[in-house]
């Protein structure tokens, strides 16, 4: 798709807001002559009845009355019997290998005998914050803290990502980690996997201690994922670039690779002591990263296998739904301004069993979409050998194809997104939403009707609805849910539906989940003091009906935190949200310290650095979220 729109774009992008969008900018014009909410909007009851709660900016955790938020689990809690209480000030790899992890994306619950007051709890743990976990660094940029780390505190990092499986269960309106549960899982950096699929055993894949290219030592950069329906855990690893340092010879064969993915950028130092995190000495190690990982969380001493059919990028997602015919559907974003929404397509259809899925990610079609300005779209396969993709562009299989998945991408004419972030379908209507968190960098000579703001730096969320309610339809029609951001102020240009009022509208969206009714709930990722006057938290959103594009706020976390991993229980009686990296400073630039944190949530113990948390939100007295 060429960067630069049509003479008549502006036309097409006012088309694609529909008729409906229309409305709300009418009545968005309205509220600002100070005329108030169109009486025709205003009698259709809302799908939400929360109390809404009021956007700030502080140091706890916020949610609306009538509801209780519960601190689940915290960085450092002991997952496994006979292991100490935390001390922050005596952290060894080993301790942290049987600990919960640092930073929590995605939250997935998985029901034990199927009861919704017992599961399994499967978290990513996405990314350390070295200053904030490690006292006495004295750093004032990342650069100093790569320098600063000691070898004993990298493997501590190492042994804090990752993921874990924790059994939980609700008593008395409490829940609880049970320790000593046989299901009770850390997986790290270190954890044994297998590569499976089209890329397994290729030679980009292979290195000194793997010449087989099959086995990898652990995943990293775990951000959201998904829960299928067999039970296993998608996780999907997104900046892997962080942790690569060295560069590789001029005119090496990896080097556009490289480059494509970000590397050259080193986030962490942990290549001055592990050498496979150095490019220059291990150049295919990186291609063994930015895959989807399928987890058994019911068998702890399973390999976990990253399934490369669903292509290398830097995966926010991997939330998947069942086809009518019975085949498989993961939805996928690439997590980097101008990236792409992928689609894979099972060739196999989901089984009975356990056993007659284990392999049903390992073969099918990955596609990558393309949004017209007509408000219809169209899935392009990412095939070797069709449409330019082939030894005479550099594909000279499908391995080279999913290992440098932007670039056919790009070749194929997918469209360049605002930051596709999590992607899931509504259980209820079967549509489709894509959360694009922001995109500053976009010109104006760039916009696109499904990306219709330059220097993007709310986000949007677009709705995709499948051509004949077949999600592995070639072609789909979308259109603009809501674009978010200060609905008061006309520069930005926001849609949401007038009945929005000054607390309900948000910036970045980010995660996404829905209840069993199929209402939307989106959690954000950039709100702070500075940029929006909010921090960030959970939003619930209509996607149906005349009060559509009418959003109201639900649960705030505490400064500097990022909301993440919402996820209900079936019954819809307990939500699962993920709070990360709380103590970063308020706005963007800059670290917060181990000492001068900005909250010392959830503790606030001055003995007790911030910690990252899974909290459990439910209604006082019994009764459905929401």
């Amino acid at each position: 798709m060429s960067d630069t729109p049509s003479p008549d774009l502006d036309a097409l992008i006012a088309v694609r807001l529909s008729r409906r969008g229309l409305i709300r900018g009418a009545g968005a014009a309205a509220l600002a002559a100070g005329l108030g909410p169109m009486p025709a909007l205003a009698a259709e009851p809302s799908a939400f009845d929360f109390p809404e709660l009021a956007a700030s900016v502080d140091p706890h955790l916020h949610v609306a009355e009538g509801y209780e938020a519960q601190v689940l689990l915290r960085w450092g809690d002991p997952l496994f019997p006979g292991v100490p209480a935390f001390d922050p000030t005596v952290q060894t790899p080993a301790a942290q290998e049987k600990r919960f992890g640092y930073n929590n994306d995605f939250v997935g619950f998985i029901p034990l005998d199927g009861e919704p007051d017992r599961g399994l709890l499967v978290v990513n743990h996405e990314y350390t914050n070295a200053e904030l976990m490690f006292p006495g660094l004295g750093v004032s940029d990342r650069k100093g803290v790569i320098a600063a780390l000691s070898e004993e505190q990298v493997a501590v990092e190492m042994a804090a990502h990752g993921g874990s499986v924790v059994e939980i269960l609700q008593e008395n309106g409490r829940w609880a980690p049970v320790i000593g549960s046989k299901y009770t899982r850390r997986i790290t950096t270190h954890t044994p996997m297998t590569l499976t699929g089209p890329a397994a055993g290729h030679p980009r894949m292979a290195t000194n201690a793997d010449p087989e290219g099959r086995r990898v030592e652990g995943m990293i950069n775990n951000c959201s994922g998904g829960v299928t329906p067999w039970g296993t855990w998608l996780s999907g690893e997104e900046n892997i670039h962080y942790y690569f340092q060295g560069k590789l010879p001029e005119g090496h064969a990896e080097a556009v690779n490289a480059k494509g993915m970000g590397m050259g950028t080193p986030q962490y130092g942990w290549g001055r002591f592990h050498e496979r995190f150095d490019l220059s000495k291990t150049p295919n190690e990186p291609n063994r990263f930015g895959w989807v990982v399928e987890i058994d969380p019911f068998d702890p001493g399973s390999v976990p296998k990253k399934r490369t059919a669903l292509g290398r990028f830097k995966h926010e997602g991997a939330a998947g739904v069942t086809a009518g015919d019975g085949r498989y559907v993961v939805y996928l974003g690439d997590d980097e301004r101008f990236q792409h929404v992928y689609r894979f397509v099972s060739a196999g259809r989901v089984g009975a069993t356990r056993t007659d899925n284990a392999n049903l990610l390992d073969s099918g079609t990955l596609s990558v979409a393309r949004f017209e300005a007509d408000g219809t779209g169209r899935w392009l396969p990412l095939t070797h050998g069709q449409s330019g993709l082939d030894a005479a562009n550099g594909f000279a299989s499908q391995a080279d194809v999913l290992i440098e998945t932007r670039r056919a991408a790009k070749l194929l004419g997918g469209t360049p997104m605002d930051r596709p972030e999590d992607i899931e379908a509504n259980p209820k209507t079967g549509r489709v939403y894509v959360m694009l968190t922001n995109n500053t960098k976009r010109t104006a000579e760039q916009v696109d009707a499904a990306n219709p703001r330059a220097a993007n730096a709310f986000g949007h969320v677009i709705e995709i609805a499948p051509d004949g309610a077949d999600h592995t339809a070639e072609t789909f029609r979308w259109e603009v849910l809501v674009r978010c951001g200060d609905p008061s102020r006309p520069e930005v240009k926001a849609t949401f539906s007038p009945l929005t009022s000054s607390d309900g509208w948000f910036g970045m969206p980010d995660n996404c989940a829905f209840d069993s009714s199929g209402r939307l709930w989106i959690a954000t990722d950039g709100n702070n003091r500075r940029a929006t006057g909010r921090a960030d938290g959970i939003w619930a959103v209509e996607t149906e009906g005349p009060r559509r594009g009418t959003s109201r706020h639900f649960l705030q976390v505490p400064v500097g935190a990022e909301m993440c991993g919402p996820c209900f229980t079936p019954d819809d009686r307990t939500f699962f949200v993920a709070v990360q990296h709380p103590g970063e400073p308020d706005e963007e630039g800059g670290l917060g310290s181990y000492e001068k944190p900005s909250t010392r949530w959830p503790d606030f113990s001055p003995d007790m650095p911030p910690r990252p948390s899974v909290v459990a939100v439910t209604r006082k007295g019994g009764g459905r979220i929401g």
